[in-house]
């Protein structure tokens, strides 16, 4: 398998945030076995739908050899020894609820990739929505 650059979007509306993203860059590193690429500045946005404290974001790119399911699976993981708790809910209309968090890891983009299964969408279906993702992102791709 040939290696492929994959970009994330990272956020944090709790606790220390700069400290949170500096952390799941460092466990991103440690998990993928690599450093990353480039990482964006961070930038400070309001809350995304939902009432809550503002959101430090960035965004970060590596260059990986492993398959999405996997690079999903590890992210989780971070996410989790981080403190995130709970799964994602939904209203009864089917959209889903937003929440502060810790630390929450996307990916949005995984090479020239289409991915769409029950736990993962790639390119990531809201990231057109997200002004920040564009701006971040833009300080990454080449």
């Amino acid at each position: 398998m040939a290696a492929e650059k994959v970009y994330f979007s990272l956020g944090s509306n709790l606790g220390d945030r700069q400290r949170n993203l500096e952390r799941a860059l460092a466990l991103m590193d440690a998990a993928f076995g690599c450093h990353y690429l480039r990482v964006s500045p961070f930038l400070e946005t309001e809350a995304w739908g939902f009432e809550g404290e503002p959101f430090l974001n960035c965004a970060v790119v590596y260059e990986l050899e492993d398959e999405p399911e996997r690079v999903l699976r590890r992210c989780k993981r971070i996410e989790r020894r981080m403190g995130r708790r709970g799964r994602p809910e939904y209203d009864a209309e089917g959209k889903r609820i937003y929440r502060s968090r810790i630390i929450d890891i996307d990916i949005l983009l995984y090479g020239d990739r289409t991915v769409d299964t029950p736990s993962l969408a790639i390119p990531h279906p809201r990231m057109g929505e997200r002004a920040f993702v564009q701006d971040t992102l833009k300080f990454i791709k080449d």
